[in-house]
């Protein structure tokens, strides 16, 4: 029989991260299991991308945040597991719970909390043949490193906040920006897209139609309007040096759809203290689903923190309902007299 926890974490994001540091506070046991090997989740995708929304810290990189997270995750020493699958659910005695993972590995844990993000994701391909012969030199489906387009004539397709975040980020590093959507109105933050508006050359509603290349790069595209029905009509050629594409993608909660969770068109569906249909399991941050949800870091955090105090209550029904705050704290005396001490 596996080692009894209080509460094990499934995902490695930043609603996960903070779970296990508030769980920490709270004395629980935590485990956390990450499917992939490194933690951060869907912030990966954008580890070069600026973050300004949240709250008391100031611009900084997604690659900074994740690290950050990740220290502040192991403040009270939780088991962290990486590269391993959650597989199978199996309700225990008592109402605990038995987790296996894909090395066959079993975790045994009174609560569980589900923070997978966007679950199993894959970034929509441009449906244009031959396209995949360029994905090794100039047709990329994120910005990795802003500096690598610098002098650049580079086109983005697509519409939605990575596009023109994007676009926004590369103005004035590279020579010129163009971006193709297939629709008059984005869906991004209005600032950024008035901003985007301002700065780059912006065609819509059009589309890619083409892509020419010499040797295994692009070298020129070719951009038709999005509602003519005839593809050889309303077409242009742009020369470019890159292109970047962000048409969305696609998601799956894989072996999590077997558990028998209540799922929805957004998400897990939850309770406003973040329960499941399923006792005691919690789900938080981009995976869970309820009314007035808050699609920032911000409310991933207080996602993390509901569900842990729903877990604890789970265990306990008398336990306290928050942790106390960590300003009056004891468990962070020790460490804010280390902190004060001079290097």
């Amino acid at each position: 029989m596996s080692e009894l926890y209080d509460l094990t974490i499934v995902g490695g994001g930043p609603a996960g991260l903070y779970a296990a540091f508030y769980a920490g506070m709270r004395d629980m046991k935590v485990k956390l299991i990450e499917g992939k090997e490194v933690l951060g989740g869907f912030l990966h995708h954008y580890a070069e991308k600026t973050i300004w929304d949240v709250g008391g810290i100031p611009p900084l990189r997604c690659e900074q945040l994740i690290e950050r997270l990740s220290a502040q995750a192991r403040t009270f020493d939780p088991t962290i597991l990486l590269g391993r699958r959650v597989d199978t659910l199996e309700r225990l005695e008592r109402g605990a719970y038995r987790l296996r993972t894909d090395d066959g590995q079993s975790h045994d844990t009174r609560t569980i909390l589900v923070a997978v993000g966007r679950g199993i994701t894959e970034m929509t391909k441009l449906d244009i043949r031959g396209a995949d012969r360029y994905e090794l030199t100039n047709l990329h489906y994120t910005v990795q490193n802003p500096e690598s387009y610098r002098g650049k004539r580079v086109l983005i397709s697509g519409g939605g906040n990575s596009a023109v975040d994007w676009a926004n980020e590369l103005v004035g590093i590279a020579r010129e920006v163009i971006v193709v959507h297939r629709r008059p109105e984005f869906g991004a933050m209005e600032r950024s897209v008035a901003r985007m508006l301002e700065m780059a050359d912006v065609r819509t509603p059009y589309v890619l139609r083409e892509l020419h290349g010499s040797g295994d790069a692009i070298r020129a595209v070719t951009i038709g309007h999005a509602d003519d029905e005839e593809e050889g009509t309303g077409i242009e050629r742009i020369d470019v040096d890159a292109v970047v594409v962000s048409h969305g993608y696609t998601r799956s909660y894989g072996d999590l759809l077997a558990w028998g969770l209540e799922i929805g068109q957004h998400g897990v569906r939850v309770s406003d203290q973040t329960a499941t249909n399923l006792p005691g399991i919690f789900a938080a941050g981009d995976c869970a689903t309820y009314a007035n949800k808050v699609k920032l870091i911000a409310g991933a955090f207080t996602d993390a923190v509901l569900a842990v105090n729903s877990a604890m209550r789970h265990i306990d029904a008398e336990a306290p309902g928050m942790a106390y705050v960590s300003s009056h704290n004891e468990k962070f005396r020790e460490m804010n007299k280390r902190l004060k001490r001079p290097l």
